[in-house]
């Protein structure tokens, strides 16, 4: 006890010395070795003391620079100018990590049915690396199984029983791979004619066109002729804005055809006639190439000399990824018109961005029936992203409607300028072949298939013919009918219900339409003028 009470006392002796500096205190004691109750009076008394004491400007800057390195929260306004600059560093990061995103491209698969589109899909995921050799060969099994050898890879793209059973696309289907250069998303459209506005809903979303023409004696023929889906397909990818086309000239390892030049240069002077009066540029859009879909000859990598003598052109990869497609304007009001939707924790909305960019967050706008809606996530391929620009196919999951009150062609839109809504609209139109005897004219009714809107239409009043030569109206009386294949008219067409249309030189993607009826495509225009447009919020 007598050694202890010398330490304190040399302790004290120490603290008067060095006025209280350099002292060791046990914890929890004064200088005094009086225990201390409250922290917090002790703190107290210090503030008091610093407060009727002056300190010399050196120590007072001292305790200032520790006072903003231990207590940055006594500095807000530095602290949220910290907080926007971490926001903004952040933003910027996202923002060149989307510019150095390879691009991206819609693929849309189309032809005649049986032609090998579906068959072509599976092999360039099998030849991509997105389907291992253990799928393949539960493939294999299953077609062995419904006697359809032949049908294992169009089994990646088909995926329900119908298709599997009939080996024919009745839905769009939809997959991914990548190039060293590109995202692409493949659409297997139908080719069967009771499935055209299936493939029209494909071709729509489509920025680049492959159409698959079997090689095979009598199949070409058949699917070229009048009444086969060759020509009606490649007249609807044009209007619906597939501006580039790749014609893969398949089965060309068939035994009716064995590589053959004969046959594919006979397949390519019949087509090229055609393609022209469709409007391609045969030489600057249109690009010819013989393939083997089922045994992956001519996809991923150059063909051997030995299986194809006389040609020495590019794959179908290297084709693809050398394609150059209209750049977009990523600044435009944001359009996004919508495919489908199905509830997922919320209302999920389904379709290809034609303009502007969406983000997390963003307030936007469902028109024709102006619902104000706020995103909640959004999804490309199956990552979750924070944003997306044109030509991306998403999934966004937004809130404020219901999934109940969204139909397939309704438009997710910017809330500053939504995209109009109307119930009639001017156009001009070309008949590409009325049913036997009909006459086209005022009273006239068929099916309208503008972007992802399918509706009933009537054409209310012909306003003028189109000279075919100078592609201006006629400037002659007002016309009564047309019954003239190959015609052109401007003329006004109404709907029951109103729909998000653009005008064509505003807008292309939301402008072009195809009018169907009986199962034919009848005619196919461009909007020139909006009637009573709302596109108020």
């Amino acid at each position: 006890v007598d050694i202890e009470a010398e330490i304190r006392a040399l302790q004290l002796d120490s603290a008067e010395e060095n006025n209280g500096v350099g002292v060791v205190v046990p914890a929890g004691q004064n200088t005094d070795g009086v225990e201390i109750l409250d922290n917090k009076v002790e703190e107290d008394l210090k503030d008091e003391v610093r407060e009727s004491t002056p300190i010399p400007d050196a120590q007072q800057a001292s305790e200032d620079h520790e006072q903003k390195i231990l207590h940055p929260v006594h500095n807000p306004a530095k602290a949220r100018e910290k907080a926007a600059q971490g926001k903004a560093a952040k933003e910027e990061a996202e923002e060149v990590a989307e510019a150095n995103k390879k691009r991206h491209l819609n693929v849309v698969f189309i032809g005649h049915v049986d032609a090998g589109k579906s068959t072509i899909g599976g092999q360039i995921l099998f030849l991509s690396g997105q389907v291992d050799d253990r799928q393949i060969q539960k493939y294999e099994k299953e077609a062995k199984e419904k006697s359809r050898e032949s049908w294992y890879m169009a089994y990646i793209m088909d995926t329900n029983e119908e298709e599997r059973a009939k080996g024919k696309t009745v839905e769009v289907g939809r997959a991914h791979f990548e190039t060293e250069t590109t995202r692409f998303t493949i659409l297997d459209a139908p080719g069967h004619k009771s499935y055209v506005p299936n493939m029209i809903s494909g071709a729509s979303q489509a920025d680049i066109g492959v159409l698959v023409i079997s090689a095979r004696k009598g199949e070409f023929e058949t699917g070229y002729e009048r009444g086969g889906q060759t020509r009606e397909h490649v007249q609807l990818a044009k209007t619906l804005g597939v501006s580039k086309l790749v014609v893969a000239v398949n089965k060309m390892d068939d035994p009716t055809v064995n590589w053959s030049k004969e046959r594919y240069d006979e397949i390519e002077q019949n087509m090229v006639p055609f393609l022209k009066i469709s409007g391609y540029n045969t030489k600057k859009d249109v690009i010819f190439l013989p393939i083997s879909g089922l045994m992956g000859v001519n996809i991923d990598k150059n063909m051997d000399r030995d299986v194809c003598p006389w040609f020495s052109g590019p794959s179908f990869f290297e084709v693809l990824n050398a394609i150059e497609v209209p750049p977009r304007d990523p600044n435009g009001p944001f359009r996004m018109p919508i495919i489908d939707k199905f509830k997922d924790m919320g209302t999920v909305v389904m379709g290809k961005v034609e303009s502007g960019s969406i983000r997390e967050g963003d307030s936007l706008i469902v028109m024709p029936n102006k619902e104000h809606v706020k995103v909640v996530a959004i999804y490309c391929d199956e990552d979750k992203v924070k944003r997306a620009g044109q030509g991306e196919n998403l999934r966004v999951r937004i809130t404020g409607i219901e999934d109940e009150d969204i139909l397939a062609g309704f438009v997710l839109s910017s809330t500053v300028k939504p995209v109009p809504a109307v119930t009639e609209f001017v156009a001009q139109l070309q008949i590409i072949e009325l049913p036997d005897n009909a006459i086209f004219t005022a009273g006239y009714k068929a099916i309208l298939h503008i972007h992802a809107v399918v509706e009933e239409c009537e054409i209310i009043e012909l306003i003028s013919q189109i000279d075919m030569k100078t592609r201006k109206p006629m400037k002659k009386k007002k016309i009564m009918y047309v019954k003239k294949n190959g015609a052109a008219v401007v003329c006004r067409i109404q709907v029951s219900n109103s729909i998000c249309v653009e005008k064509f030189s505003d807008f292309l993607q939301l402008g072009r339409f195809t009018l169907r009826t009986e199962g034919k495509t009848i005619a196919v225009g461009k909007v020139t003028a909006l009637s009573g447009a709302s596109s108020s919020a």
